[in-house]
């Protein structure tokens, strides 16, 4: 590499977005191996201490902030100016120091290519020459990351916990470095791409979600204005260690064995659309540091830093880990009495039937206790001798069936943590899914498998099924099911887990947001096996028949039969009422378990049963529906095929599958009272249900109560509620706001509770309304605007500024409408007559936009958009 002439390190010049010129300052360091004709050479650093001191104001300590290539120490603008303005609250000071690394940002240039080595003991002789003592935080991004990790691991006196913006400390064996930077290194592009042009530069400020304003992207650039400026663009690039034979390569490996031996608090922040450090380096760091708060924001990528508010969150985990956790005490294993499969081991002998598969290819298929008994030790031990361990992360890409089943059940034996993402998420929401939650094993079917290499999902792949030995090695199968089960054939099982042990992520539907993998723990998964069995009296003898396919898996669990009808799991409203008469006729089920969206297309064919299909469903003797909240008309339309059962519709979530209950008796005995909503019923065995009130901008900030007619967010408690949002820290944060003492969750459904204790779902605190008048829930005047003869749905939202918003009616008629627009006149008078507020507009769409797991949940958010959009004169097109 040809020398760069030397320059001393520059103060910032003024005039930088959020950047005060005064927290600049310069320090001469001795740097080994350097030395500079004019002296040694000199760093430029950001430094918030000076400032706290002129205040009168101790820090507690210094984060120590390093940044990556090719940006410079502008990256931390945001947590110095957040850290300020939080010492001047009264919070606890933390000085920040934001170096710029040598021949980076306006420090020196050095005129040599500075290895990963190197630059750990420059910024050891920079924090030595600052006398910057403990307690020190080590925060870093992009291969600023590495290095401040390295400080980290040669500093263990003084360092208090590490923070790590999308970075990395180790690359997977035998895989190409990330191909941004693979062809950023290719031979003479190297020198060309980063400091002869601003290529790299300008390519790694183009990663920013959304785009960076002009100003923003002009201070980043500042430094490096030419080529002789550069220099340290292209050495940085030059050094990374993409194979075992680079230089560096030691001190990576020796940083990120340090890194796993550290035993301090620790915060990852994650941008999960970064195209160069992605979420298999995430997962690695969670494998050296277990214990971290981590955050995976689904929008931001490689520049995190610009792409959300990141500062805040730091200066809150600083405030609440820091000095708290006790690394020396490690949490007792909890026992289970009587874990998940404890009913299957019982009937390891029955030759009865446990699983039935009305959809197997070629008819229906029946698998007994002893066979699936014997397939899940089988296949757990075969797994075990595989080389899945305990916390191991299994995604099972499997229909609904005997397999899935056995599956499930041997992952949950030998402790690995079993994924499970709805088809029903699409290809976008399943390829979020994995990514996020990083499976170390992939086990599924031919089209599972299909979609996974296509979409690059992670995990080493087995087969569920036999494949032909070219299509096996097409989608990068390492094993078969059948294999595997052969490898267990001694049945030899590794100790059981703990209950508080991690066994599942679940993911929510996505009908609000990106969807969320819940984690629950083995205790939690067999505290709702008990309460569901108690509360709905499931027997050995009851048998189950289940449209929703996660609770299929439950059967054994209960210890009684299961069946799924013939249907498309991935769209449940493809269930017929015949494929459910069939199913209960095959099963001798007495408890039929369907979702919303199945229930409304099995009404809808029931003309198609016959004397015999209606004489099965006559035997049955509970009926459920959940997933959204079940109005009367469509329970006792789907009641009136099973006219001897108990119809119920339980109210719950991803977070908490049972939460409260209520019977179609029960929905007529609330429907003379005046209350708003859907009454969803009692709390469920121990399960807790509070109110936290809506002020007047609509926000849950009322003191949770069970005050009877309190509009507010629903909180719940139960043994059965999750442990945690997957990698979504401040999530889980948002929902235990404000809680009182114990395990709570804060829902987001809004409602109130009677007083009789019933709670009524009013609809989502994001579809809350806030008008003129105060907070407005959608679901009342919903219900209203539903009695009129030609609507068959309705989605009230709210356009204009918030706190002033217009109420606007949105409709979806039995007749549907030939196009989306404004309803005819008729009908909108004859809405607004029937409304409880004034209405500003009545819209009408042709259908609804729903979720696709239930079709039930109607977009609000989206229909907001474009209900504003038509009415400002925009082009009015579809929502």
């Amino acid at each position: 590499m040809t020398a760069a002439p030397l320059r001393p390190a520059l103060h910032v010049p003024s005039g930088l977005p959020g950047l005060d010129p005064r927290l600049s300052h310069v320090l001469a360091v001795d740097v080994p191996g350097v030395a500079l004709g004019a002296g040694v050479p000199t760093w430029h650093y950001l430094d918030t201490g000076p400032e706290l001191a002129a205040r009168g104001v101790e820090p507690v300590g210094t984060v120590l902030a390093v940044h990556g290539n090719p940006t410079w120490s502008y990256l931390w603008r945001d947590l110095l100016t957040a850290s300020l303005d939080a010492a001047a609250a009264g919070a606890p000071a933390w000085r920040v120091v934001a170096v710029d690394q040598l021949d980076m940002g306006w420090s020196a240039r050095t005129g040599r290519l500075r290895t990963l080595p190197e630059r750990v003991a420059d910024l050891d002789a920079f924090t030595r020459t600052l006398d910057l003592t403990g307690p020190v935080v080590a925060l870093g991004h992009d291969w600023g990351g590495v290095v401040a990790s390295g400080w980290a691991v040669d500093h263990p006196d003084q360092l208090a916990g590490l923070a790590l913006l999308n970075t990395a400390v180790a690359h997977p064996d035998g895989e190409p470095i990330p191909a941004p930077l693979r062809a950023a290194t290719a031979g003479p592009v190297l020198r060309l791409a980063t400091s002869t042009t601003r290529a790299f530069l300008e390519t790694t400020l183009a990663l920013a979600h959304p785009p960076l304003v002009r100003e923003v992207a002009d201070a980043y650039r500042a430094p490096y204005r030419y080529a002789d400026e550069r220099h340290g663009i292209e050495g940085f690039v030059a050094d990374i260690p993409g194979y075992d034979a680079h230089p560096s390569s030691p001190e990576l490996r020796r940083i990120a064995a340090g890194v796993a031996a550290l035993d301090v608090p620790a915060a990852l922040l994650w941008g999960a659309r970064d195209p160069v450090f992605r979420d298999r380096y995430l997962d690695d760091l969670l494998d050296r540091l277990p214990h971290a708060r981590v955050h995976r924001f689904a929008g931001a990528g490689h520049l995190v830093a610009e792409d959300v508010d990141w500062a805040g969150p730091l200066l809150t985990w600083l405030r609440e880990d820091l000095g708290q956790r006790d690394a020396a005490s490690e949490p007792e294993r909890a026992a289970q009495d009587a874990p998940l499969w404890a009913a299957l081991d019982a009937r390891a002998d029955d030759a009865g039937p446990a699983v039935l598969d009305m959809a197997a290819p070629g008819g229906s298929r029946t698998v007994s206790w002893r066979l699936l008994a014997r397939q899940v030790r089988r296949i757990a031990a075969g797994l075990h001798t595989l080389g899945v361990r305990p916390g191991d992360r299994v995604s099972l890409l499997v229909q609904p069936g005997p397999t899935l089943t056995a599956l499930v059940y041997a992952c949950l034996r030998i402790g690995a943590v079993v994924v499970v993402a709805d088809a029903g998420l699409g290809a976008r929401g399943l390829t979020r899914a994995q990514q996020g939650a990083q499976p170390d094993w992939v086990i599924g079917q031919a089209k599972g498998l299909t979609a996974a290499r296509a979409l690059g999902w992670p995990g080493v792949r087995i087969a569920a099924d036999p494949l032909h030995p070219r299509l096996r090695r097409a989608l990068g199968v390492t094993h078969t099911l059948v294999d595997v089960a052969d490898l267990g054939r001694d049945e030899v099982l590794p100790p059981e887990p703990a209950g508080d042990d991690e066994a599942a992520i679940l993911f929510t539907s996505g009908s609000t947001g990106p969807a969320k993998g819940v984690v629950y723990t083995h205790a939690q998964l067999t505290a709702m096996r008990d309460v569901l069995a108690a509360h709905l009296d499931i027997g050995p003898d009851t048998g189950l028949v289940t449209g929703f396919a996660p609770f299929a898996l439950l059967g054994p669990a209960f210890g009684t039969r299961s069946v799924t009808p013939v249907m498309d799991v991935s769209a449940p409203r493809t269930l017929t009422a015949r494929a459910v008469a069939d199913a209960v006729r095959a099963s001798d089920a007495t408890v039929v378990f369907l979702s919303p969206a199945a229930v409304l297309n099995v009404v809808a064919t029931a003309g198609d049963l016959d004397a015999d299909d209606r004489a099965a469903l006559g035997r049955v003797r509970t009926f459920l529906s959940a997933g959204a909240p079940v109005g009367e008309a469509m329970l006792a339309s789907a009641a009136a095929l099973m006219p001897a059962a108990t119809a119920h519709t339980p109210y719950g979530m991803t977070e908490c599958l049972l939460v409260t209950d209520i019977t179609l008796d029960g929905i007529r005995a609330a429907a003379t009272a005046p209350d708003a909503g859907v009454c969803v019923g009692r709390p469920v065995g121990p399960g807790e249900v509070l109110v936290s009130a809506l002020d007047a901008d609509g926000a849950a900030t009322g003191e949770p109560s069970a005050a009877p007619g309190v509009l507010g967010e629903v909180l719940v408690r139960a043994p059965h509620l999750k442990q945690r949002y997957d990698r979504l820290w401040l999530t889980d944060r948002a929902a235990e706001r404000d809680t009182p003492p114990g395990r709570w969750h804060r829902t987001g459904d809004v409602g109130h509770l009677d007083a009789d204790g019933r709670l009524w779902i009013e609809g989502r605190l994001a579809h809350v309304l806030v008008t003129a008048d105060g907070a407005l829930a959608p679901v009342g005047p919903e219900q209203h605007v539903e009695r009129v003869d030609a609507v068959r749905r309705a989605a009230v939202v709210g356009v204009g500024p918030r706190g002033v918003q217009q109420t606007v009616a949105v409709l979806e008629t039995h007749d549907p409408a030939r196009r989306a627009g404004p309803a005819p006149s008729d009908l909108a008078a004859e809405v607004r007559a029937a409304s409880p507020v004034p209405l500003a507009a009545v819209l009408v769409v042709p259908r609804m936009p729903t979720d696709v797991r239930h079709n039930s949940k109607i977009d609000r958010t989206r229909l907001a958009a474009w209900a504003e959009r038509v009415l400002s004169g925009g082009r009015v097109g579809t929502p």
